[in-house]
């Protein structure tokens, strides 16, 4: 479960624990995540992870494939924003920050994706031929973009760009990789924002006009893993929201 210590990913780990799963917490912030291994208490372990550092990542890997009946699923949820236009008054949009973006969500997407399904070769197939489920977080920035989200919206078509060509490249081994694209949530990143902004990007959303619950995106995620049909495919869940420009 790389990030897997808030937002969404601790929603996602809390539910697959909750239906038996022995879970690895794999997050940057060991405070939170060791938090949400003391919360569940058994079948939960946490490991330090950045997601960009192969050598981290194989680790959490690692650990998570030793646990009984081994890597089976994996969840991807860690990923940052940036906010700055592609040219304005103050220049260009600076590279690092653009860099930074992809590296941590995309790069690190495909890191966590590219490992994990390689522990999940090993595995023992089960009865349909499954070996494992491939889950990442894409959001619906990929594909309405607003103004300022260039970085951000490139990241997460990247990530939904490769959902179909990973799964077909894993299909021989019995491995499915779906996406999620996740709309206007509440998570720890809009519980910063005042309550009046809060409402108003509620109020964008057509119905329910209200901001997504991280436990509805994990509840999307658990039956992901449960349909051995999902796979190669990228799942909007948003409300029937299509972002406006701004």
């Amino acid at each position: 479960m790389a990030g897997g210590a808030s937002g969404l990913g601790a929603a996602t780990a809390r539910a697959l624990h909750g239906a038996g799963a022995v879970v690895t917490i794999a997050d940057v912030n060991e405070e939170k995540g060791r938090a949400l291994v003391s919360e569940l208490g058994e079948r939960v372990t946490f490991a330090q992870c950045d997601v960009g550092d192969e050598s981290q990542v194989k680790a959490a890997v690692v650990q998570a494939a030793q646990a009984a009946g081994g890597l089976r699923v994996s969840v991807c949820c860690a990923g940052i924003g940036w906010a700055e236009r592609t040219s304005s008054k103050r220049g260009a949009h600076r590279l690092v920050p653009f860099e930074t973006v992809l590296r941590i969500n995309l790069i690190g997407t495909f890191n966590v994706l590219r490992l994990a399904a390689t522990a999940m070769n090993e595995n023992e197939p089960l009865e349909d031929g499954e070996r494992g489920v491939c889950i990442n977080t894409a959001s619906i920035a990929a594909f309405d973009g607003q103004i300022g989200q260039i970085a951000y919206s490139a990241s997460k078509g990247g990530i939904t760009a490769m959902t179909l060509p990973a799964a077909r490249d894993l299909a021989g081994r019995g491995i499915r990789v779906v996406t999620i694209a996740p709309g206007t949530f509440d998570t720890p990143l809009l519980g910063a924002l005042p309550q009046e902004a809060r409402d108003q990007l509620a109020a964008q959303i057509p119905f329910p006009s209200r901001l997504g619950s991280p436990a509805e995106f994990a509840s999307l995620a658990l039956h992901v893993v449960t349909n051995p049909m999902l796979n190669g495919e990228v799942i909007r869940l948003d409300g029937a929201l299509r972002m406006p420009p701004r």
